[in-house]
């Protein structure tokens, strides 16, 4: 009975309790943001001390039962836990802030992601929304002044073209140089696959959408690179694309819309009147003493001479301005992008097109890109996941010939173009028949041939993840990169290279295939503070690339530009070659307490480049961390982080032709009629790796809570090995052979810097900074049979490779001026001071103290930010290198070649006249063959240059507000891109970013644009 009575009473004081509850708990509503502002989906909210709880949605909400005397926590992974009492309020909105001893930044190195206080190599890693701002076509260009240790040159400002980037100087005399590509783990490749090397050239990563972006990593010491084996000698840049998230479908729509002009370009070439001015002046120099020749009677007796056409005499002095008829002003860019995002706590999703129009600045050019990507990730069980993302683009560009000195290259024209030149017949149509000079009018060439590189490009990559057992997983990767070139070159019947054989076209189709297979197993062990994470991993790689080529002349009609249709002179060709590499890698990463770091690498590979004995190479490295501020004695202090480490490593380079080490035959011959065979290449079948080994100590800080922080850090790398040509006996009936001779040493010093000056909330300032150097130095080379290092720079008139100096170092007679008292030219006759000459062959060459490489570079950003608006800038620099002006020797001349045959630049009109004048520029004559324009120092520039990279404001409308328009976000922004560049030496007129052989060339220039960007999120 008493039994029965207890459990009544039970029962009955439950039911109080119940009731009781229901009478004070009622419904509490909020909502969760961080510092920001942005809603945080997933975060957990419990009533202390209970089990009750939920967790907010994809925008931020929660709802729960509560009573006045419970006190709400909220957390949430990498932040602060907070409560919140619930006294008498109904609604409860939390702020949440990064827990800086928890927020760990997680760093993604290809093969493994480390979180940053697990490395002991040296990278950084650029955010997709720093890269997204970039309104440039190819992503890598966003990475320029944000990268201690990167230099990125524009080898062309023509949309789509391939950019030339080292880290940490150079590594190699005749081999690759570029650092290796890696999209989502997985190696690509990334070469030049323009159809043609007299044209612009075509980047497969400008087929990328930056917006399809989540970060680019930069590897740069063996630490980080060794992983790669030979293709991560050049370093290695690291892109990860964008996967979905769980929580509702987020739509997001990226749309910008500007101008761009040429950044920088201070040469203006003469006018037809100081070109009139200056031909008379020439002429009276050289022919008046003897001939009669005055002022007042040249131009006559020069077409009496022969020396110009009659027309010379009935110039009305109207200028013709070339320059601004060839620019594209105000070249319009366009870039939209839409994008949807979403999962479930099982799958996710990310999937977005795009579509880019991009301009060029001078006619003729352009870029248009249409591209598509998915990325899918899906939990099949609790131990096996599977992902897979494709990407589709095709890119269109309508290249320029601006590889070398083509005359149908539109600034060619803009700078050699006779300016006594009418461009226009007298309907107003571009004229096929100009009176002075060779060149082609670029007008009509431009309107009339019919040029285009095609690139469609696909990449798949897929992955299976199998925990078969726990904490061990094997990890299955399948990538597939393939690349179509389709390339068209249709050159007219009337005006240009091709009117002399009645119409032309080039065609080619190219198609690289590259695929990789990565198999590997991870197993991840913690046992107290003992953290050790194991990978082995094999890898194969295979490349594959065709090519087809075909030719034809003389068309019978206009409107045909295909092959079929051409009837004279018809030409084939094709190739076929493919590469292999086999790779075996085991990863070592062991932490004790997350304070002392040891981390391993080693890579066995084996390339088809090399013979069968040499095809495989060893390579690895160790490297060593201690995260000091884990310490005791530091855990209340100032530092919020603090790490020393230490790496050392050995990578190699494999960036060699295919076959190289092979005694080749070459079927190419013809005679009469019949094929036949001649040697082609001596061979070496101990060819092998040029091999690097480098080391690498730094540190790295955190003040106040990161408030400020910064890393500096030394490296020393020496490649050896180094490929040479090396001369052969003539009895062997060749000239050279590729040998392993040869050693170089790049060493320096990198440092960053950031400080968060004000943080209030509403109001924050952040600037930052990074600065490095590079030390280049031949330290050997292969002999020669004199016994005497060989040269391999010997055959240059601009350059020298000697030991003891960098390489490819500038090397030419220095320039003494001009002789006030005869107006000639001088040089000094031992290269450096002293007495002068105004024989340019008696003059002596010498280093000229510099190389193309900068031997310095950095960068410095800021941001401001106020509420919703905000406002930022970054500046690039460079410096410690010398560029040439190459084309000086067109349009420098002080005789016919620039007064007779091209064009001048204004500088001319600065010639000397009479005795006692002090200037630059010798006195003119016509007929005189002098050598002023002629390799010298005259024509060599300090490179040191800093550029304002980008600039921009905008405003985000809060998301209060966006959401009573049906938004969850609205940015508006203006942004400016090389919108100022300033230069150490007045004399370099052209721009200063060129490519990184160190040559100003008439190529197009980068460009400076001006954009409005809109980001909507829905």
């Amino acid at each position: 009975m008493k039994q029965k009575l207890s459990g009544i009473l039970t029962l009955l004081l439950a039911l109080v309790v119940q009731i009781s509850f229901a009478q004070e708990s009622r419904q509490v509503t909020g909502t969760v943001t961080d510092g920001d502002g942005l809603p945080l989906p997933g975060v957990n909210i419990l009533v202390k001390g209970t089990q009750r709880g939920t967790q907010s949605d994809f925008d931020g909400n929660y709802s729960l039962l509560a009573s006045p005397s419970d006190i709400l926590v909220f957390s949430y992974l990498g932040f602060e836990t907070i409560e919140r009492p619930v006294g008498t309020a109904t609604r409860i909105d939390a702020t949440l802030t990064p827990d800086a001893s928890e927020l760990e930044e997680v760093v993604v190195m290809g093969y493994v992601t480390r979180g940053k206080n697990e490395m002991t190599g040296s990278s950084v890693q650029v955010s997709g929304e720093q890269i997204a701002e970039v309104p440039m076509v190819s992503a890598d260009q966003a990475l320029q002044g944000r990268v201690a240790g990167l230099q990125i040159s524009t080898s062309s400002g023509t949309p789509g073209s391939v950019q030339d980037v080292r880290i940490r100087g150079l590594s190699s005399l005749s081999a690759s140089n570029e650092p290796l590509y890696v999209i989502d783990g997985v190696p690509v490749i990334n070469s030049n696959i323009a159809g043609s090397t007299a044209s612009s050239s075509l980047s497969p990563l400008a087929s990328i959408n930056a917006q399809d972006i989540e970060s680019m990593t930069v590897l740069k010491d063996a630490s980080a690179t060794a992983a790669y084996g030979a293709r991560g000698s050049n370093g290695v840049i690291v892109i990860t694309t964008k996967k979905g998230k769980s929580g509702e479908v987020r739509f997001d729509f990226n749309s910008s819309i500007g101008i761009q002009n040429d950044a920088y370009n201070e040469r203006r070439v003469l006018t037809g009147p100081e070109r009139l001015e200056l031909t008379i002046e020439s002429l009276v120099n050289a022919y008046g003493a003897s001939n009669g020749f005055t002022p007042e009677n040249a131009l006559q007796l020069g077409v009496n001479f022969r020396l110009f056409p009659s027309a010379i005499l009935d110039y009305d002095g109207e200028i013709y301005d070339w320059d601004n008829l060839i620019k594209n002003e105000d070249a319009l860019l366009q870039n939209y992008t839409f994008s949807a995002s979403g999962g479930t706590d099982v799958s996710s999703f990310y999937a977005s097109v795009g579509y880019n129009n991009t301009e060029a600045t001078v006619i003729g050019a352009g870029f248009e890109r249409v591209n598509g990507s998915v990325n899918i990730q899906r939990q099949f069980r609790d131990n096996l996941d599977f992902s897979t993302s494709f990407n589709a683009s095709h890119s269109t560009q309508n290249p320029i010939l601006e590889q070398s000195s083509y005359f149908s290259n539109p600034f060619i024209s803009r700078y050699l173009m006779n300016p006594l030149n009418n461009p226009f017949n007298e309907d107003g149509t571009p004229t096929t028949d100009l009176t002075f000079g060779s060149l082609h009018n670029t007008l009509y060439v431009t309107e009339n041939n019919v040029t285009r590189n095609a690139l469609t490009r696909l990449i798949s990559n897929s992955s299976l993840d199998w925990e078969f057992v726990d904490n061990l997983t094997f990890r299955n990767t399948f990538s597939m990169d393939y690349q179509l070139n389709d390339y068209k070159d249709y050159r007219n019947r009337y005006e240009g290279d091709a009117a002399p054989v009645n119409g032309s076209t080039d065609a080619s189709t190219e198609q690289n295939f590259n695929f990789v297979y990565q198999g590997g197993l991870n197993y991840t062990f913690n046992l107290g503070d003992h953290n050790l994470d194991v990978t082995g991993l094999f890898e194969y790689q295979k490349n594959q690339n065709s090519y087809v080529y075909a030719y034809g002349e003389n068309f019978p009609t206009d409107g045909l530009t295909n092959i079929a249709s051409a009837s004279a002179n018809f030409d084939a060709f094709s190739s076929y070659s493919d590469w292999y590499n086999v790779s075996y890698l085991a990863l070592l990463n062991y932490n004790y307490a997350r304070k002392y770091v040891l981390d391993a690498t080693f890579r066995r590979e084996g390339s088809s480049r090399f013979a069968e004995g040499n095809r495989f190479g060893n390579f690895g490295s160790v490297g060593a961390a201690w995260n000091l501020h884990m310490e005791d004695f530091l855990v209340d202090s100032a530092f919020s982080s603090l790490r020393l480490r230490a790496s050392y490593g050995i990578t190699g380079n494999s960036g060699i032709g295919l076959n190289e080490y092979q005694a080749l035959l070459s079927y190419s011959a013809d005679y009469s009629n019949n094929g036949g065979a001649i040697p082609s290449q001596f061979g070496n079948p101990d060819l092998t790796w040029e091999k690097g080994e480098a080391y690498d100590v730094g540190m790295s800080f955190g003040l106040f809570e990161n408030r400020l922080s910064g890393s500096f850090s030394y490296y020393h790398r020496r490649t050896y090995d180094l490929l040479q040509s090396v001369p052969l006996s003539l009895t062997t009936g060749f000239n050279f052979q590729s040998r392993n001779v040869g050693e170089m040493i790049n060493k320096g010093i990198e440092a960053e810097l950031s400080f968060m000056v004000v943080d209030t909330g509403d109001f924050s300032w952040n600037v930052a900074a990074n600065y490095a150097t590079v030390d280049n130095e031949v330290t050997e080379l292969a002999l020669g049979s004199d016994g005497n290092p060989i040269n391999p720079n010997s055959a240059s008139s601009y350059k020298t490779t000697e030991v003891g100096l960098p390489a490819g170092a500038w090397f030419m007679r220095t320039w003494a001026g001009v002789d006030p008292q005869t107006g000639e030219p001088t040089w000094y006759l031992n290269g450096v001071d002293g007495e002068v000459t105004s024989n340019y062959n008696a003059a002596e060459r010498v280093y000229q103290g510099a190389s193309a490489l900068p031997e310095y570079s950095g960068g410095f950003s800021t941001r401001v930010q106020y509420k919703g608006f905000f406002a930022d800038a970054n500046i690039y620099f460079a410096g410690g290198h010398k560029i040439y002006e190459q084309y000086a020797q067109f349009y420098m001349s002080v005789n016919s070649f620039s007064l007779g045959s091209y064009n001048g630049v204004e500088e001319l009109l600065e010639r000397w006249q009479q005795p006692g004048d002090i200037t630059d520029v010798p006195a003119l004559n016509y007929a005189n063959g002098r050598s002023f324009q002629a390799t010298s120092s005259r024509h060599l520039f300090d490179g040191d240059y800093v550029r304002l990279r980008n600039v921009a404001v905008g405003y985000s409308l809060p998301t209060r507000v966006a959401e009573t328009i049906g938004l969850d976000g609205l940015t508006i922004s203006l942004r400016g891109t090389n919108v100022a560049t300033w230069l150490k030496d007045d004399g370099l007129k052209l721009d200063p970013e060129v490519q990184a052989i160190g040559y100003t060339t008439l190529t197009t220039p980068p460009v400076e644009s001006y954009t409005v960007g809109v980001n909507l999120k829905f």
